[in-house]
Formats: structure tokens, sequence, C-alpha cells
């Protein structure tokens, strides 16, 4: 499951709201009932932080696997006035809002994976790993991928989706947006994302070519895919319609060519482009439903963060409420 839960938080009752998500989440993961109290603990603690300093703002939760562990990432992003030292707010008992100062403290005590990205007047976001089994570490990976994908407001379901295949030598990285929102969307989608697993041992042009067939009966999609080749040090990419992508690596920004067309439908055009990868690389792809006037240096040290950090802050600040959004981040190693 990629879709992301979001539980807004404007007010302290609301930290309740997200802590029985959370704890929901949790159950049906399979947490025990001691890694269920650590979410629990986590989740309040961020919603509370969103409402003291930062006048508001959401929790945004995902179940996560690798190697068969299953776990939960907790997003807390708000607006706010931001932090003048993160060391500073981390230690127990350093507070600006009259409160003990306990709650960041005790959040990256509990987190298997914490970090925070908060400049001064321009917000924090925060991010929180948790495993149904506290001793398991992930190992470290060539390339780290997270995600945001919420559907629009008012909506149950998003009609965007994304996935992540990898191999030793590859890893393949899909972003599709169903036509329109709702279940009529998320049906395309979902039958996107079933090819895009069924074929991902082909080239990205393969796989669009099979998912256009397997999308007819569908309202279709917009949808891109990109192969990292980490032997050959090359992004292969091919686009349908209107799902952004970018790469970042040192001072270069390289925007990805996608052709017009709906997946399913109207397909003029599926075209290969090959890009240089380094092992630091930044991948970004986005639906629609996220503003294309991001710029990462207007975010001096985000690009070091978290793959779902970096997308955490990018959807809390051009997120476009009318419509789903994904935001999908691959970030290289160095490894």
């Amino acid at each position: 499951m990629k879709e992301s839960i979001a539980i807004p938080i404007t007010e302290s009752s609301q930290a309740g709201e997200a802590r029985r998500v959370a704890l929901a989440l949790a159950g049906r993961l399979g947490f025990n009932e001691g890694e269920r109290g650590k979410v629990g603990i986590v989740v309040t603690e961020l919603a509370n932080n969103l409402v003291q300093h930062g006048n508001g703002g959401m929790v945004v939760l995902r179940p996560i696997d690798q190697y068969s562990t299953l776990g939960i990432e907790v997003l807390a992003l708000d607006q706010g006035r931001g932090m003048l030292d993160v060391d500073d707010c981390l230690k127990d008992g350093f507070s600006t809002g009259g409160t003990a100062g306990n709650g960041l403290g005790a959040i990256h005590r509990l987190s298997s994976f914490f970090e925070i990205y908060s400049p001064p007047a321009k917000g924090t976001a925060i991010l929180a790993h948790l495993w149904s089994d506290s001793k398991y570490h992930p190992p470290e990976n060539t390339l780290e991928v997270g995600g945001v994908c919420l559907p629009k407001l008012g909506e149950t379901v998003s009609g965007d989706t994304w996935s992540c295949q990898g191999a030793t030598h590859r890893c393949l990285l899909l972003v599709v947006d169903g036509l329109g929102h709702g279940p009529a969307a998320a049906s395309a989608a979902a039958a996107a994302l079933r090819a895009f697993q069924e074929h991902h041992h082909r080239s990205p042009h393969a796989i669009i070519e099979a998912t256009h067939a397997a999308l007819r009966s569908t309202r279709g999609a917009a949808l891109a895919i990109a192969e990292i080749d980490f032997e050959q040090q090359s992004v292969r990419f091919a686009g349908v319609g209107n799902i952004a992508a970018s790469i970042a690596s040192g001072t270069e920004h390289r925007n990805l060519m996608s052709h017009n067309g709906t997946v399913g439908h109207e397909v003029r055009k599926i075209q290969e482009f090959t890009y240089p990868w380094s092992t630091n690389g930044l991948l970004i792809m986005h639906s629609d439903g996220l503003g294309t006037q991001w710029k990462l240096d207007r975010y001096p040290g985000l690009s070091l963060k978290h793959p779902s950090l970096i997308a955490g802050v990018l959807y809390r600040d051009f997120h476009r409420d009318r419509d789903d959004v994904t935001v999908l981040v691959a970030k290289g190693n160095g490894v």
C-alpha cells in the first residue's frame, strides 16, 4: 500500500484522532502491544507539537515494509516559525512553549529513524519510522525511496498511485495519475499498477505499451516510468501525460521529457530518454496535484534529507487541494 493517510491537526483534541488512526493502522500491520504503545506516543507528541509550536498542520501516516518487516512512517508537517537550533530542541527540558520540553526527545528515542527539517521562519517537517519488530534495523541500500500519495480533499480514495520495483542492478519507479479523481480514477491507477508489477522486468517503453492495452476498459491515466541502472549510472525514462519528473545532482537540475496522451485511450508516441545518474543523485516524480513552481535550491539542506521528508515538504508547500497528489522521491546514498 503506497497511499498515505492524512490527519489535519488544528486543535489539541485532534491529537486523539491522530493517535486512534495510527493505532488502528499499527494493529492491522501486526504490531504487538509494546510497539503499538510507541506508535501512540510518537503520533500524540507530534500532533501536540503541531498545535503548540506550528500553529497547526498535518500528520501523514504510511505503511512501509522492507524484507517482510512491516512498519509505519509518520510525517508531521507545519508552516510555523521553525526552529532556531534543532539540536537544542531535541534536549529534554528544552521548551519554547511553556511545556515540559520532553516531546521531541521522546519521539527521537522511540523511533527507529528520526529526522527534522526546520529552517527558521519556514515551517517544520519531522519524519519518524517505527517498525513492528523493535530489533529490526533496515540495511543500507543503494537507493532510498519515499513518497506522499493523498486523495483530493473530500475524496476517500486517491486516483494516483506509485510503486518501486528494485533489483541488484536496477530499480524501476512508477507514478500514475488516473484521469480525474474518485473511485473510477483509482480503478484506472490500480490497473496500471498491476500491469507494472506484471511487466517490471521489461523496459519502460515495453511496460507502457502493455499498460496501454490493460487500461482500455478504464478511463485511462497519465503515467511515467524511470529505470535507474546502477551499473550503467543512467536513468531511462518514458512518460505519457502530465507526470513531471526531474533529476538533481550537485548544482545541476534536469527536467525529464514526456509525451502528451492518455494511457489506455490515446497514445501517439512512447519514447525513452536516457539521462546520467550519479551515486548521490536525486530523482523527483509527481502528478499534477503538485504545482511545478517548486525549486529545491530555495530549501537549503533539504536534498540531504530522507526522500520522504523531501516529498513531505514539497507536498506541504505546493499541493493543490482540487486534485489527488503524489510526490515520489528516490535518492542515491553514494554506496
